[in-house]
């Protein structure tokens, strides 16, 4: 199982949201900021430090909101997704790998093509079935 763990910040009632890069995996496809926990680092730490590689921002990560498990048909093993509420300066958040990053409310977000994995958070964000404040 391969652990996961992705960032949903707020800044004025919307959500920061990133889409991938072409000619990656899963190219343009939408994303929350994050990445995989490497042998040794909590899943707060792992977080923090995808936030300060791909945004170039100091984060404060806050609790857990969210966790799912996933099997991808082009990955060997399956996933496992940790959702954290977390804190940057938005002014401070650069884009350094993604191809664009947008503040979208939640109810926006199902217009967006989501990681499979991500879907059923973004169901339940954009329904208000699940609120982070």
């Amino acid at each position: 199982m391969i652990t996961v763990v992705a960032a949903l910040i707020q800044c004025e009632g919307k959500l920061l949201v990133c889409q991938r890069k072409r000619g990656t995996s899963f190219a343009l496809m939408w994303e929350f900021p994050g990445g995989k926990v490497k042998q040794g680092e909590t899943p707060e730490q792992a977080l923090a430090r995808e936030l300060t590689e791909e945004l170039g921002a100091e984060a404060t990560i806050g609790a857990e909101v969210y966790r799912t498990r996933h099997r991808y048909a082009e990955m060997a093993e399956p996933i496992e997704l940790i959702f954290f509420r977390a804190q940057l300066d938005a002014k401070s958040a650069r884009n350094r790998v993604f191809e664009q990053i947008e503040w979208r409310e939640a109810e926006s977000l199902p217009e967006l093509d989501f990681l499979p994995a991500d879907k059923e958070l973004i169901e339940r964000l954009a329904s208000g079935a699940l609120q982070l404040i």
